[in-house]
């Protein structure tokens, strides 16, 4: 017996996935129990010894009668707060007629577009949006989810987005983890007409300083791209900012090979993302340096955009993959997490089990957070129940939420009504 307090959470009767043997094992353990106390996971085993080590008499018990059970995903790397005018389902219009996402950008759409209805969006209807939208991406298994700014593109703006971000947090609380992210260089802004240098001084002499005074972001990100910024000026901003505390990340080698991913390896960042076109050498580069590859197949797929980002040879080559949805308002207006885990293994060529653990362990060490994105002792007890019994039957059921039960912390913060998430288990 147990001679701790008696456990708040049981989940018995479970087909439990650890997420922490590696990058192509899920940790499946068939017929698994674990319980929780003061939110978190605090024993690991099978069912059947689970009555013997503790007393269950006041424990709220689920009994998963087969299902798999996760730890609750980490999408690191989303666009949740724009102002809504911005969603460009115009633009989708065009990308669908074959226009070229390069040439809606270069005439004053794309990144454009959404920072002019950012702008001129209230607070009130910036959050409440990103919340609606963190909510759905809840609903489908999401208990840690990282924002960007970007939309801004001004220091007030970003300096703005970064606070409202904040009370995205707040509203939040409790049920899901909140990461903001500085995204210093994502376009030039409209006001400098072009003057790349221009933008880049007052990132470097005011947003980074500001940003950092009021910690307001754990990250400092840069888009690197012939649409954007080229690696140079990234390089700068995110020396910078890191000198200032703020960890670098990137977009990288989206819509070229443009040298991106070996910068990511160059600064020590946490993850470089996309990489449509990453180098054989950005990829060697990335491992040696333990560069997280964010891997975010929708968005390829609605950007129009090919090949997707080459996920078998990362993993092959020893690169820790995160697997996220970047929702945003242009190229990834998706909030469906089945969608990514499918087109991971579609056209990402990674195994399901790959796929579930980029979602989970990879998302969370893209994020450095040592506390989820696994079941073990000791972490936190967010986890998912699911209406499959395996990772396979979750990305081959394609693009359907099968997420019956979210636990956040060891409490249960979404349920699923009936019929709103496929339960293809039953019993």
């Amino acid at each position: 017996m147990d001679d701790g307090s008696p456990p708040t959470l049981a989940v018995r009767r479970a087909a439990l996935s650890t997420c922490d043997r590696g990058a192509s094992d899920a940790g499946i353990l068939a017929d698994g129990a674990l319980v929780v106390r003061d939110g978190e996971v605090r024993w690991i085993g099978k069912d059947a010894e689970v009555e013997e080590r503790f007393d269950l008499s006041s424990t709220i018990q689920i009994d998963a009668r087969g299902r798999l059970v996760t730890p609750g995903l980490v999408d690191a790397h989303t666009h949740l707060l724009f102002g809504d005018r911005g969603e460009r389902e115009a633009e989708f219009a065009e990308l669908s007629a074959g226009v070229p996402y390069v040439e809606i950008a270069r005439r004053g759409g794309g990144i454009l577009a959404t920072a002019r209805a950012t702008r001129a969006a209230s607070d009130e209807e910036m959050v409440s949006g990103a919340v609606a939208r963190a909510r759905r991406l809840l609903t489908q298994g999401v208990t840690t989810v990282e924002v960007k700014s970007g939309y801004g593109l001004s220091v007030p703006e970003e300096l703005r987005m970064l606070r409202l971000v904040r009370e995205v947090a707040r509203s939040l609380a409790g049920e899901m983890t909140v990461v903001p992210t500085l995204l210093a260089l994502h376009a030039v802004p409209p006001e400098h007409d072009g003057d790349r240098a221009a933008w880049v001084r007052k990132v470097l002499e005011e947003l980074l300083p500001a940003a950092a005074g009021e910690r307001l972001a754990a990250f400092c990100d840069v888009f690197v791209a012939p649409t954007a910024f080229g690696v140079d000026d990234a390089r700068r901003v995110l020396e910078a900012g890191r000198a200032l505390g703020l960890v670098p990340r990137l977009h990288a080698d989206q819509l070229s090979d443009d040298g991106a991913a070996l910068l990511a390896a160059e600064v020590g960042a946490s993850s470089a993302d996309h990489l449509e076109h990453v180098s054989d050498a950005g990829i060697a580069a990335m491992a040696r340096a333990g560069v997280v590859a964010g891997l975010l197949p929708t968005s390829t797929l609605l950007a129009r955009v090919r090949p997707f980002a080459p996920g078998r040879r990362l993993v092959d080559a020893g690169v820790v993959v995160a697997l996220a949805t970047n929702v945003n308002p242009g190229t990834g207006m998706s909030e469906n997490v089945g969608l990514t885990l499918s087109l991971a293994c579609l056209e990402g060529g990674l195994t399901p089990a790959e796929a579930l653990v980029a979602a989970t362990a990879g998302g969370a060490r893209a994020l450095r957070l040592a506390d989820v994105g696994r079941l073990a002792p000791g972490m936190a007890a967010d986890l998912v129940l699911w209406g499959a019994r395996t990772p396979a039957h979750l990305c081959w059921h394609t693009a359907v939420n099968h997420a019956l039960l979210v636990v956040k912390g060891g409490r249960v913060v979404h349920q699923a009504e009936a019929w709103s998430a496929a339960d293809c288990v039953g019993g």
